[in-house]
């Protein structure tokens, strides 16, 4: 059977966590935070049970920290986490062969903040061919117009904007999936 190319597959999707880091969290609004880290979160826990690839990039460490303990304490231990200074993942040493050593096509986008790390990111991984889909529940800025005209504008240049549960039932598809009451139980 076929289906409409924007439809998510688990044999081709790949996740990247932009720069999800305490220290950068705390100075957005908090409950955008919380919600942020909460749909990231389950988006991390579903690769992990379904086999997708996560990647993880930190934005300047040695300042801003590290990755949340909430998406670090659930990683499987071959994850790879990209170190930048630079705002687009992108410019991370090694991040673009990672990439397309995976061999996926459809990239899911989730972090902060939105209208700087995760739209560069966005537009780069475009114009390398890569299908991107922005989570905007798992996304933000640290105001809430950044996001707004953020996602508009990636949106505009071809990126799909979805949602966390979006994406958990575009990678199980039917209820019948093995995992699917784990997946459904990911969901808030």
């Amino acid at each position: 059977m076929t289906t409409h190319p924007n439809l998510l597959s688990l044999k081709n999707s790949l996740l990247i966590v932009v720069d999800l880091q305490s220290k950068l969290s705390a100075a957005m609004p908090e409950r955008d935070a919380e919600l942020m880290t909460a749909n990231a979160r389950s988006l991390v826990e579903a690769a992990e049970l379904l086999g997708i690839p996560v990647l993880l990039t930190e934005q300047y460490p040695k300042g801003l920290g590290a990755t949340d303990t909430t998406i670090t304490d659930i990683l499987s231990e071959d994850t790879l986490i990209f170190d930048k200074t630079g705002f687009s993942c992108c410019a991370a040493d090694g991040f673009t062969d990672t990439v397309a050593s995976t061999d996926r096509k459809q990239v899911i986008l989730v972090g902060q903040e939105a209208h700087v790390c995760v739209i560069q990111t966005a537009l780069e991984l475009m114009h390398f061919g890569y299908q991107v889909h922005i989570v905007e529940d798992a996304i933000c800025s640290r105001k809430a117009e950044h996001k707004f005209y953020a996602l508009q504008r990636m949106q505009q240049q071809g990126a799909t904007i979805t949602n966390y549960e979006s994406v958990l039932f575009e990678w199980v598809r039917d209820s019948t999936h093995p995992e699917f009451k784990k997946i459904s139980g990911l969901l808030r």
